[in-house]
């Protein structure tokens, strides 16, 4: 009764409390569902563009402040060429997720639409932690989920940041500089919107 109890209530705490890599089940080897999945083409856009700034990107806020993006370099999910994080050019909005994490999958479909009715004012961006590829795939089918995705197996990202779960939002101006870091929750649009004013001077659409 305890063991099924505790089962009850995972998800929920999950969902509270942010998610960490130790809730994750490891598979032994890959099956032929994610043999498969390989084969499939990706749902997330490539990371080709991530070097330009977006095509109507507003100036960065005035004032100082903001520490650079870690020097980290990552894979992106559909491959090519992997991405320095420090070349990326804002304004973006960065997204720690993975798909066990339950408070990931409830904000994902907002940061779809945030990149949908910010195109050309700001990147969003995806980064997968710790996952595996089959179950992420999944998720872009399943929920729409476009925008470029990179990878980052071993936490590097949420390490460099001092944060211990996810999911975790980066906010990063136009010089590059890391203005905002929530891990407050799931995002929804009306709170994710006000994030994007606030720390990136950007207006989202309605």
């Amino acid at each position: 009764m305890n063991r099924r109890l505790a089962a009850l209530l995972l998800p929920v705490l999950l969902a509270a409390a942010g998610c960490t890599a130790g809730t994750e089940e490891k598979d032994p080897g890959p099956s032929d569902r994610q043999k498969a999945a390989a084969n499939r083409p990706s749902p997330f856009q490539d990371c080709s563009a991530l070097g330009a700034p977006p095509a109507s990107a507003p100036a960065s806020p005035s004032g100082g402040g903001g520490q650079a993006l870690p020097e980290l370099t990552l894979n992106c999910f559909t491959g090519g060429a992997p991405v320095a994080l420090r070349d990326l050019r804002g304004p973006a909005v960065v997204n720690v997720w993975a798909s066990w994490c339950p408070p990931c999958r409830q904000e994902l479909p907002a940061f779809q639409r945030l990149s949908e009715r910010a195109a050309g004012q700001l990147q969003v961006i995806g980064v997968n932690n710790q996952d595996g590829r089959e179950a992420a795939q999944a998720i872009g089918e399943d929920f729409g989920i476009r925008f470029p995705v990179l990878v980052d197996q071993g936490e590097r990202l949420k390490r460099e940041l001092n944060r211990k779960a996810i999911p975790l939002t980066v906010f990063v101006d136009g010089q590059g500089r890391v203005r905002h870091v929530d891990s407050s929750g799931a995002l929804d649009d009306a709170r994710l919107a006000e994030l994007v004013r606030q720390h990136l001077g950007v207006t989202v659409p309605a």
